[in-house]
């Protein structure tokens, strides 16, 4: 293609913001001609970001479909429920696909999902993307070039961070499972999926889970506390508090996530985030919400030639999502904590740290995944360009696999029994 990629955003909140900011910095690349949200401010704030004309502004993604294909691809970023039913009808309508995670929340939805976009084909890609992470790319590559031989174990940690799970588990969008998913799916099916990707293709034979709601719950709740942070009288004494997290962050002139999702009809500032945290969701007490999500789970896999894995997410950390990896492998051990990959080779006894490169222009906004939202688009949008599906990383097949493990990660922990992983392969796993 001559002309830059054109794009439509289903969705107009913090990751459609984020995603189609790859406009604003390559518009020789990318355009965002349409908008569909049923939230007037979140599609007027795209439509003047992206000058999009006005008959391009939809309240319901249905009616971008009642006209004759006018874009590319569509990036779809709608809550996670919400995820089957725009994918497919887009896919069928010829639109290649960039979908967020999850994929859906039942596996036979993202089923469903994965079988359009093949039987149209489209391109489909899921928005894994830690996969697009250097340091996390460098990894793999380190251990398909055999820095430490054949992958014995695997451990991998995601700290969620104690303010973000309060902020997105406990009062935010992903608090309850009626309404979104299982936090394993919704927070942790990266980790999940790059776990699979470093077992390099071998499959999964069985699966363990455990995991449990705590602390945030009605008999936490410290005594003489309030429903609201701005009422109650002990706020000063707790670390979740919602004047801490939002106003004193607004104060101090951070106007980012988290607090940028928490006015959805109006641009956040003192007035309107006190007014967020006096009448809406986030201004609640996390001891005193409808949240039913595990603030802690395990997971361990066994795979085929003997290779394991164990998974942690836990809320109650002072990182925010800083994964920490460790793979011992039969001629070496790799870890990361951070921007650096240290591998100790066994025959030499001696230590290599690797840096991967991170830059990304600066305007981009990163949401906590360093460069990656950037190469993320960048991969989709050369993928479209250039009708390359080699230059996407998580691609519908091998995505499709991590979602079910997730899926059968969840029914180990509710079953309280090892799954059998088998019927992966043949396409029979239900949700």
């Amino acid at each position: 293609m001559t002309s830059p990629v054109s794009v439509l955003v289903v969705g107009g909140g913090s990751r459609g913001e984020t995603y189609s900011q790859f406009a604003r910095i390559h518009p020789e690349r990318m355009k965002v001609v349409g908008v569909a949200d049923p939230r007037k401010f979140a599609c007027k704030k795209l439509q003047q970001q992206h000058n999009i004309a006005e008959e391009n502004v939809f309240e319901d993604w249905r009616g971008i479909l009642e006209r004759d294909k006018f874009a590319d691809c569509v990036l779809v970023c709608t809550p996670d429920r919400l995820h089957k039913d725009p994918a497919v009808a887009f896919a069928r309508k010829g639109y290649h696909v960039l979908l967020e995670k999850p994929m859906a929340t039942t596996a036979e939805d993202c089923t469903e999902i994965v079988a359009a976009c093949t039987e149209s084909g489209v391109m489909l890609t899921v928005c894994h993307v830690l996969r697009y992470e250097p340091v996390i790319h460098m990894i793999k590559e380190l251990i398909d070039g055999g820095a430490i031989g054949d992958v014995v174990h695997i451990q991998h940690l995601e700290p969620v961070g104690f303010y973000h799970f309060a902020h997105s588990f406990v009062r935010g969008n992903w608090r309850n499972e009626s309404e979104s998913s299982f936090a394993l799916l919704a927070k942790s099916c990266h980790d999940i999926d790059l776990i699979h990707h470093w077992a390099g293709g071998r499959r999964c034979v069985k699966v363990s889970s455990f995991g449990a709601l705590s602390h945030f719950r009605k008999e936490s709740k410290p005594a003489g506390a309030a429903n609201r942070c701005l009422d109650c009288p002990v706020e000063g004494d707790c670390a979740y508090s919602a004047s801490k997290i939002y106003l004193d962050a607004v104060k101090r002139g951070n106007v980012g996530w988290p607090v940028s999702v928490i006015c959805p009809t109006s641009l956040p500032d003192i007035e309107s985030v006190t007014e967020a945290l006096r009448i809406g969701p986030y201004g609640r007490c996390v001891y005193d919400c409808d949240n039913d999500v595990c603030t802690n789970q395990v997971v361990n896999l066994e795979f085929e030639g003997g290779l394991t894995a164990a998974f942690t997410m836990v809320a109650f950390t002072e990182s925010i999502c800083q994964r920490k990896t460790t793979i011992y492998g039969s001629k070496g051990e790799l870890s990361c904590d951070g921007p650096e990959i240290h591998v100790f080779d066994f025959l030499t006894r001696r230590k290599t740290t690797h840096t991967a490169p991170s830059k990304t222009p600066e305007v981009f906004g990163m949401n906590g995944h360093g460069a990656a939202d950037y190469k993320l688009m960048e991969a989709f949008i050369s993928a479209v360009a250039n009708n390359d599906p080699s230059l996407i990383r998580s691609g519908p097949e091998e995505t499709l696999r991590s979602h079910r493990l997730v899926f059968e990660a969840e029914r180990s922990r509710r079953e309280g029994r090892v799954v059998d992983c088998s019927a992966i392969d043949r396409h029979q796993v239900s949700a």
